[in-house]
């Protein structure tokens, strides 16, 4: 089976980009959320294996939509995008429970290496290939 992945931005460019980045892997995009809250409300709807979340949004920002994700699901899966010069709140993303962070400008090779090894860690991936066998 494919991972499925919630992509989490306020700006449209950065989640086609990074729907672009993650369909070329292989990954499914389940969903595409503009704000903390509507990722909230898709995350129960669409259950993703992972979720890629922007750190600056508008209307809540990634790290209380984190720490709401989860206080809903304590096994959720996130990774963190940040922008270079935000290292305290990526310490923060970790400590509140984020699997692992990209930087922006993205590296599609990097964003990819980041869920990977958040599905593999879990093993859902190594699952997922033995399912499909």
């Amino acid at each position: 089976m494919t991972p499925r992945v919630l992509v989490v931005d306020d700006l449209p460019f950065m989640r086609s980009l990074l729907g672009d980045i993650l369909r070329n892997a292989g990954m499914e995009i389940v969903g595409q959320a503009e704000s903390g809250r509507d990722a909230l409300s898709m995350y129960a709807a669409m259950r993703p294996d992972v979720v890629l979340l922007d750190i600056a949004m508008p209307e809540m920002d990634g790290l209380t939509a984190l720490r709401r994700l989860r206080q809903h699901d304590p096994d959720a899966r996130i990774v963190m995008c940040s922008a270079l010069g935000e290292q305290a709140m990526i310490v923060r993303a970790i400590q509140l429970g984020a699997r692992d962070f990209v930087i922006k400008p993205f590296r599609p090779e990097r964003v990819v290496s980041a869920i990977t090894r958040t599905l593999e860690a879990d093993g859902v991936l190594e699952a997922r290939r033995d399912s499909s066998r």
